[in-house]
């Protein structure tokens, strides 16, 4: 009895002999994944744009053969990813899409119109980059859901953080680094990472006799940046993956740093530059409120006459706190006289954050709303304040899982690669 698998390649390969000629030159099977294969269309489709950007960037060109793996095994995760999405029923719909679509026009400055006229002066067609944004969605959300939320952090990992950041602050704020890895599998014997370590060492050697870091790393490193010539782009020093934590605050540019042992494998980091720290200033608001909160009794014309009417009483002298804890709805502020205390940009809701703009300080607002209801603001001052510490302490938690994402993602595509069936033909003349 034949396995589902088994008929499904069977079919497959029945159909490819039937075709033409010229139809099996172009699209005999390069890779089998699962019970899905990849033909040599889909991997001259994805080489044609990896060539286009390792030409952008100047780097010499390596072998064909070199190209053509890198660029099949970069096809195989995304194929194992999009295979995992869909057994775990992860979908964009097409308003998403379309939201998303219309961020990134806006982000570049463009109507619809004006980015598709690009895209298709460029020779992309909108219809595949539709398709393209849906994937790169969908991986994101399958990413997210299978690394970033089982991503552990302790409270002592926060603090310690905040500890050394606050250093970090005060040398460096963005590094961009180029790396290199040489990947061990799981559970290797000796000789294996003796294999690795050695060709890490003459790697090392090399990169020390003047090779180029970028045309290295595109022929031998194992990592998922390989085919950028392992560039890694700028990320804040915050953000620097752990394991290159140490590395990214020392290393001068143009300086290529000892390889570091990890479960990944063996990692070579290169500086090409970074940049130095700035004092992180931002504009707070001391501000106070009363909320009026709609529902069945209070309708949104009710909930606005009374603050209107409240407005007139505190224009006339009436005391704003006394008002406050009598008619404010929200509890936690109306015991303080609806003092918010003080307001860092992004603590509130947009609504509320922009009328709290347009105020001077002792400027009292007209009743607006928000999506928690109705409010009457007041500003009483503001301040420059240097917030390096409090973002450090809020966005500990987010800058650490970011750190680990990295090698977080690297061991669950290894892992769903061992636990898949993925078997290459690149260089086969039968397929």
């Amino acid at each position: 009895m034949k396995t589902l698998k088994q008929l499904i390649l069977t079919g497959l390969l029945a159909l490819l002999a039937a075709a033409p000629a010229s139809a099996l030159e172009l699209d005999r099977i390069v890779a089998v994944v699962n019970e899905d294969v990849i033909v040599r269309s889909e991997l001259e489709q994805e080489i044609t744009v990896i060539l286009a950007q390792i030409e952008g960037r100047g780097t010499r060109l390596p072998p064909r053969e070199v190209i053509e793996r890198q660029v099949l095994e970069r096809v195989i995760n995304k194929r194992l990813q999009l295979q995992a999405a869909q057994r775990l029923g992860i979908e964009v719909d097409d308003a998403t899409l379309a939201r998303a679509i219309g961020n990134i026009a806006s982000k570049n400055n463009m109507s619809l119109t004006d980015l598709r006229d690009t895209l298709e002066a460029e020779g992309v067609s909108f219809a595949s980059f539709r398709e393209d944004t849906r994937t790169q969605i969908v991986l994101a959300r399958l990413r997210n859901q299978e690394v970033i939320k089982r991503i552990a952090i302790t409270d002592r990992e926060v603090e310690n953080f905040i500890e050394r950041s606050m250093g970090q602050l005060s040398q460096r704020s963005a590094v961009h680094l180029q790396h290199i890895l040489v990947a061990t599998p799981e559970g290797a014997t000796p000789e294996v990472i003796q294999r690795a370590q050695e060709k890490t060492l003459r790697l090392l050697q090399e990169l020390h006799a003047g090779a180029d870091f970028a045309e290295l790393a595109l022929v031998d490193s194992d990592g998922r940046h390989a085919l950028e010539g392992g560039d890694l782009g700028w990320m804040k020093i915050s953000q620097v993956p752990a394991l290159a934590a140490d590395l990214a605050r020392t290393l001068e540019r143009g300086e290529i740093g000892n390889p570091i042992r990890s479960v990944s494998g063996f990692h070579i980091f290169r500086m090409l530059e970074y940049k130095g720290s700035s004092q992180q200033l931002i504009t707070q608001t001391h501000a106070r409120h009363i909320l009026i909160k709609t529902n069945e009794v209070v309708s949104d014309q009710d909930a606005r006459t009374r603050l209107q009417q409240l407005r007139i009483r505190l224009v006339g002298g009436e005391d704003f706190t006394a008002m406050a804890r009598s008619h404010s709805d929200d509890t936690a502020s109306a015991i303080k006289g609806g003092d918010l205390s003080w307001v860092s940009p992004g603590d509130t809701v947009p609504d509320f954050e922009e009328q709290m703009d347009k105020l001077g300080p002792g400027q009292l607002s007209e009743p607006f709303r928000s999506p928690f209801g109705w409010h009457l603001l007041q500003v009483l001052e503001r301040r420059q304040h240097d917030n390096t510490a409090e973002m450090l302490k809020t966005k500990a938690r987010e800058i650490i899982r970011e750190r680990k994402a990295d090698e977080a993602t690297e061991l669950w595509l290894r892992r769903l690669r061992d636990e898949s069936y993925v078997e290459t033909r690149l260089g086969r003349e039968d397929y």
